[in-house]
C-alpha cells in the first residue's frame, strides 16, 4: 500500500477526475452562441426593424397630422366668417376681396371682425413661424391660410396652400 493510498488519493481516480474536468471545460465552451449565430440574429432584427419603420413611417404620420389640423383650421375660419355674415345681414368682413390673399395683417385682415366673437383666436398653419399657435391680433400676424370671395356668386373659399403630401385643402361655401 502506498503512501497516497493511505491518504485516500488514487492516481487512477485522479486521472479520471482530470479527464472529467477537461471534458466539462470543453462542454462549457460549446454551450454558448457562436459569433456567426449572433450576427445572423442581429441581421434578422435589423431587417425587422427596417420593415417596421417603413410600415409606420413617422414622417408621413406627422404630415398627415399637420394636414388634419389644416382641414380643421380652414373649416373654423370659414365658419367664423359665415357667422359674422349671418349677424351682419349677409355682409362679410371688409378684408375679404375677390383677389386671393393671405389672412394676415398685410392681406385679408379679418382678425378684429371675427376674433374673439366668432372664433376664439385665428389659427395659424403648422408650418408657419407660429408653428400652429393662435394668432395675436395686436401685433403683425400671418396665418398662412388664404381666402377669396367669388365675384359671381359671393361664395367664400378658404384654403391651406402649404398642405403636405400633395394634398389640396380648401373649403368653399
Amino acid at each position: 500500500m502506498s503512501f497516497l493510498t493511505i491518504l485516500g488519493i488514487d492516481l487512477g481516480t485522479r486521472i479520471t477526475y482530470t479527464h472529467m474536468t477537461a471534458r466539462m471545460l470543453q462542454t462549457k465552451h460549446t454551450k454558448g452562441f457562436t459569433l456567426i449565430e449572433l450576427l445572423v440574429v442581429i441581421g434578422i432584427l435589423a431587417v425587422l426593424l427596417a420593415i417596421t419603420l417603413i410600415a409606420i413611417n413617422p414622417a408621413r404620420q406627422f404630415s398627415q397630422a399637420n394636414n388634419t389640423k389644416r382641414r380643421s383650421d380652414v373649416n373654423a375660419l370659414l365658419n367664423a366668417v359665415h357667422e359674422y355674415a349671418a349677424d351682419n345681414a349677409g355682409a362679410i368682413p371688409i378684408g375679404i376681396t375677390t383677389a386671393i390673399q393671405y389672412i394676415s395683417t398685410a392681406g385679408a385682415d379679418i382678425c378684429a371682425d371675427v376674433a374673439p366673437l366668432y372664433i376664439a383666436a385665428l389659427p395659424s398653419d403648422p408650418s408657419s413661424a407660429l408653428q400652429g399657435a393662435n394668432v395675436d391680433c395686436s401685433v403683425d400676424w400671418d396665418t398662412r391660410y388664404q381666402i377669396i370671395k367669388s365675384d359671381t356668386d359671393n361664395r367664400i373659399t378658404v384654403s391651406a396652400p402649404l398642405a403636405e403630401l400633395t394634398e389640396t385643402i380648401n373649403v368653399t361655401r
